[in-house]
């Protein structure tokens, strides 16, 4: 389900506080910005309403957020709904024991480490990010998360980029965007 499908007047505030900036990071990509969103604090504001809202009363215990921007809106969300939040990372950032996924990206390869132990079984999960392009990222922090023991109720992004199908990847686990990529 998607926000952008809705007759909310927010969502034509934050699609137009995205930037494109084209060729970044490399020569083909247009790359959406969100650091114009972050600089507008209603639309900001909105964006982690309509999250909160969506969420609010479901059950969540855990709202996993995949670094770097899924870090900027993971914890407002979990503290809104009064979930934990966890930090899905880079490699060789976290201290301790971790486990990890290795993904595709569009343009490369990843991994994603999250520590041992901040998930428990039976944990309800919510894994956020900013943009869904071919769906791996998301799949690497849904598997670290089921691995775990968590169920992943949905994943939520601000962004999509429908033409690169990543929601058909994601194995029928519910996908909340709340606006799809902006053209230049």
């Amino acid at each position: 389900m998607s926000a952008f499908r809705e007759d909310d007047p927010r969502i034509d505030g934050i699609q137009s506080r995205i930037r494109v900036v084209p060729h970044f990071p490399k020569p083909g990509i247009m790359f959406q910005d969100i650091t114009t969103l972050l600089l507008d604090p209603k639309a900001f504001k909105d964006t982690i309403d309509l999250f909160v809202e969506r969420y609010k009363g479901k059950n969540i215990s855990i709202v996993a957020g995949i670094e770097a921007r899924g870090f900027i809106f993971g914890p407002s969300i979990a503290l809104a709904i009064g979930a934990k939040f966890v930090p899905l990372r880079k490699p060789k950032k976290l201290p301790g024991k971790v486990i990890r996924q290795e993904y595709d990206l569009e343009y490369g390869s990843d991994c994603l480490e999250m520590h041992v132990g901040a998930v428990e079984a039976g944990d309800r999960a919510l894994v956020v990010d900013d943009l869904i392009a071919t769906g791996g990222t998301l799949c690497a922090a849904m598997d670290l998360l089921e691995r775990a023991g968590a169920e992943v109720v949905e994943c939520a992004c601000v962004i999509e980029i429908p033409d690169l199908k990543g929601q058909e990847r994601l194995n029928g686990k519910p996908l909340y965007v709340l606006v799809q990529e902006k053209k230049l």
